[in-house]
């Protein structure tokens, strides 16, 4: 799951015409951090990427474990 899929419908709705536009700001990262409250870990994919940079940022204060890769990621049971 990431933020932009909860997010992105709903900057729609906001009126959002651009990134990076008040609309945009006012739900972009509030809603991404919301659904952190919801994690019990953080895959942080390869890329340059602001917005995910603070989500691992958010997840390590919150003391969720973050990985870097798939193969880190122990199998669920």
């Amino acid at each position: 799951m990431i933020g932009e899929w909860v997010a992105l419908p709903l900057i729609h709705l906001a009126g959002s015409s651009k990134p990076g536009d008040e609309a945009w700001e006012e739900v972009q990262y509030p809603v991404a951090h919301r659904l952190l409250e919801k994690c019990d870990a953080v895959l942080r994919m390869k890329g340059a990427s602001k917005g995910a940079d603070e989500d691992v940022r958010i997840a390590k204060e919150r003391g969720l474990k973050v990985y870097y890769s798939v193969e880190e990621v122990p199998d669920a049971e």
